[in-house]
């Protein structure tokens, strides 16, 4: 059984869910297939914005990934700078690699990024983080640059979307999308045929009509 798993380094959530899956998820029936996406495409499409963009979320978000952290047994700090641009790392964990090499990428950027390291907004800062694994740095980040790699990123971005995916990590199977790290016990469940959600109240909830809409998101006015 294959799981996609959209995540973007920008998310100290998706951090938290990349490490939570490898320990909790991946087995001999079940494979985690990194699906790169950018997070800010996502926001944008669904017309939302990202926890660092509302200020008082913003220091609520690191208290919480602080609190995660902690329960999870990780160390975690911020990047040197957030937001930050996270292509040229998506690029990289698209570029042609062997699954481990991958699994190896991925560790070194969310490390670099949220485990105290230097970062990955910059090319320099990708190259050094890679080569400080082991990888092939100035190989990965020109690969990178290839038109084909940056398509990879845009296509996986818009496939989430078709999929109904509006944040990071995702994790999707047969179509299903959980949303977010705590949602790995649900996945877990629906893969063991387990899932709580009956379909016919589920449509009951598709179908039921919106009653009131608040003031600047359809016009609606005050009565």
């Amino acid at each position: 059984m294959i799981v996609r798993m959209a995540l973007d380094f920008i998310s100290p959530y998706a951090f938290l869910g990349w490490r939570r899956a490898r320990r909790e998820l991946v087995s001999s029936e079940i494979q985690l297939e990194p699906m790169p996406v950018l997070f800010a495409a996502l926001l944008n499409a669904n017309e939302t914005k990202g926890p660092a963009e509302i200020p008082s979320k913003r220091l609520y978000t690191w208290k919480h990934v602080l609190r995660l952290a902690h329960g999870q047994g990780l160390v975690i700090a911020p990047p040197p700078s957030h937001p930050f641009n996270p292509l040229l790392g998506l690029r990289v964990v698209a570029c042609t690699m062997s699954d481990d090499d991958r699994v190896r990428t991925i560790d070194a950027l969310f490390d670099a990024t949220w485990g105290g390291g230097g970062g990955i907004a910059t090319p320099q800062a990708v190259l050094t983080c890679l080569n400080a694994a082991g990888l092939p740095g100035e190989a990965l980040v020109e690969q990178a640059s290839d038109p084909a790699i940056k398509q990879q990123i845009k296509d996986n971005t818009t496939l989430a979307l078709a999929l109904g995916v509006f944040g990071v990590p995702s994790f999707i199977v047969n179509d299903e999308v959980f949303w977010g790290q705590d949602s790995l016990p649900h996945l877990a469940a629906y893969l063991k045929g387990e899932d709580p959600v009956d379909p016919k109240a589920l449509q009951r909830w598709a179908d039921l009509p919106v009653g009131a809409a608040r003031v600047g998101a359809t016009g609606a006015k005050p009565g």
